[in-house]
């Protein structure tokens, strides 16, 4: 598949999936990825345990995250925080807890499924200063200069265009604001034979490029003192 919009039709169709199944069988299905990868193995490799981070939820925990962003975000309280890639609302309701009742969190999400069950996990949760909107991050629905940082968990690497979300993270952010994002990168080359599955893309692997492409990508975009933190896995 070699065009964005066909790329991003799969993406959302495995996540409109992945929304309405429980976090084991996620686990089993590389982010929703064929099978016949071996998605398990996948699946431990980029797992981080968020079950002792204060205002962790456990419906809204899909196992899809490569990381945990909001730790090294450094939000504060009264903080406007935005997360791409929302899925469930995991990560947003741990930077919520972290702005408190003064601060604002927005989640902003492709897919209409995962949109669904985030409203209704906030709603359970009673959090009125968490939205979610939908739409794509290539193009936020969101005002210019709007937050104070932006958190992102194991997304961008399904997003085609990754200058387009840099740039709208420029955008977005306040004078001086900033972004944690975990993500996959590369060193050296993935196997041609992954580059060639489709539903790869929408399990986190053949989307991911180069570090050094991803950091020039970021530098292009305008930010400054860039701090990447490297975690290398081996597949």
């Amino acid at each position: 598949m070699n065009n964005d919009s066909s790329i991003k039709q799969v993406v959302k169709e495995k996540y409109s999936q992945i929304a309405n199944q429980p976090k084991d069988q996620n686990a089993a299905s590389c982010c929703g990825a064929t099978s016949s990868f071996s998605g398990t193995d996948m699946y431990n490799i980029m797992a981080d345990d968020y079950t002792q981070l204060e205002g962790y939820n456990p419906d809204a925990d899909l196992g899809l995250g490569c990381g945990l962003p909001t730790e090294f975000a450094k939000i504060k309280e009264g903080d406007t925080v935005i997360d791409l890639g929302s899925g469930a609302g995991n990560d947003a309701f741990v930077a919520r807890k972290l702005t408190g009742e003064g601060g604002k969190v927005i989640g902003i999400d492709f897919t209409d499924a995962m949109i669904v069950r985030a409203k209704e996990n906030a709603e359970k949760l009673g959090l009125n200063n968490v939205e979610f909107r939908q739409g794509d991050i290539e193009d936020m629905p969101v005002t210019a200069n709007k937050a104070d940082v932006i958190v992102s968990n194991c997304v961008l690497n399904l997003v085609p265009n990754k200058h387009k979300v840099f740039g709208e993270v420029f955008r977005v952010l306040k004078p001086g604001g900033h972004f944690s994002i975990s993500d996959i990168v590369l060193e050296g080359e993935l196997p041609a034979k992954w580059k060639e599955i489709t539903e790869l893309y929408a399990g986190c692997v053949s989307g991911a490029i180069q570090k050094s492409d991803y950091l020039n990508i970021i530098e292009e975009a305008g930010f400054k003192k860039i701090k990447p933190l490297l975690y290398p896995m081996r597949f």
